[in-house]
């Protein structure tokens, strides 16, 4: 089975191509603030022909499904959804954080996943990937910073922190769980990265673990954003606010 795999959750962008063996055999990833729009299909068409293989022979596209930046996750939604309408082909929809997961096997401790969720909050959830495969031991949450130190410290191992959030959380960490073990990659190895999208499509699409991947089509493709856009947030704010203010009224 190819799949074309798609990263836009966050700054950073990426596509890998994965074969039938579970190899992933191109991958490109940029971490330069351009527009993601611009840059991805740019990068898609490269890696195809690096593979020498083209759109055609794709039997599933793959995107990081949520959490993630409202308008990244839209990019690359939009993206599989248009390839994989147009060649009739499955889609699947993977969990950001269990993507990231996929990317660290045979880590001796916890790797937590942590995205920047801004509010001193995080996107997160915690695996066990110590004998190879990836193991869910929390889902995908929007926590804060105190409460992910509060989980982090009931496991009592050593904690590899991965995500745009990772050095965020390991600021706090530092502060205020000292006593934990805690390490954070360097350069590509501590972002989310397409391959471990492909990854994780791969194992679902081969009978594995498949907790964080849907397989479904290009109309049944959904994202999962944990908690609502800011616009929405104030919104609903606003509206709470005239109706406390209509209720004062009616009592005065």
């Amino acid at each position: 089975m190819n799949i074309l795999a798609f990263e836009t959750s966050a700054k950073p962008v990426s596509v890998a191509l994965l074969t039938g063996d579970g190899c992933v055999v191109a991958a490109e990833f940029e971490n330069a603030g351009l527009t993601h729009s611009v840059t991805l299909m740019p990068m898609a068409e490269r890696v195809l022909r690096a593979a020498g293989l083209t759109v055609a022979d794709i039997d599933c596209f793959a995107v990081a499904a949520g959490p993630g930046s409202f308008t990244g996750l839209r990019i690359g939604a939009g993206t599989v959804k248009g390839l994989a309408w147009a060649a009739e082909k499955p889609c699947a929809a993977v969990s950001t954080l269990l993507a990231m997961a996929e990317l660290h096997p045979g880590f001796d401790g916890i790797v937590c996943c942590a995205m920047d969720a801004r509010r001193s909050q995080v996107y997160t959830a915690c695996f066990d990937t110590a004998d190879g495969t990836v193991n869910r031991l929390s889902p995908d949450a929007a926590l804060s910073l105190a409460e992910l130190a509060e989980q982090l410290q009931a496991f009592a191992r050593p904690i590899l922190l991965v995500g745009d959030g990772a050095a965020l959380a390991a600021e706090y960490l530092a502060e205020h769980a000292s006593e934990l073990s805690v390490t954070v990659p360097e350069g590509e190895e501590r972002f989310q990265r397409a391959d471990g999208v492909a990854l994780a499509a791969w194992r679902a699409q081969s009978g594995g673990a498949a907790d964080g991947v849907a397989i479904t089509d290009a109309n049944g493709l959904t994202l999962n954003y944990l908690r609502l856009a800011q616009a929405e947030r104030e919104k609903r704010e606003r509206e709470a606010k005239l109706a406390a203010e209509k209720g004062d009224g009616n009592h005065a």
